[in-house]
């Protein structure tokens, strides 16, 4: 049986979209610990294809195995499930600790 149906899926977060064509995905996964029975997280780093660079840090995004696109790239974007929030700049001056105001 050969197709998607077998390709493994991750959901995680983009915390870097500074290459071309790649971002770097971080996935969290718990477990419980076999003797010391405390849950366990583990974080691992994909390195993944976005052909249209759409994702951006922050993004919440779905990805899928595929063949090897280059020495580490083994994954693609699917989907992205949730766009980061971006905050706006602050406008005016901004006036450091114990400054007063006139």
């Amino acid at each position: 049986m050969r197709g998607p149906e077998r390709r493994k899926v991750r959901v995680g977060l983009v915390i870097s979209d500074k290459m071309d064509k790649t971002v770097v995905v971080s996935v969290q996964r718990q477990y419980q610990h076999p003797v010391y029975q405390r849950v366990v997280r583990q974080t691992k780093k994909y390195k993944v294809h976005d052909d249209e660079n759409r994702c951006r840090v922050g993004d919440k995004v779905r990805i899928v195995e595929t063949r090897p696109l280059s020495k580490e790239k083994r994954w693609r974007v699917t989907k992205v499930l949730e766009r980061a929030t971006v905050l706006a700049p602050v406008q005016g001056k901004v006036k450091a600790a114990g400054e007063e105001t006139p």
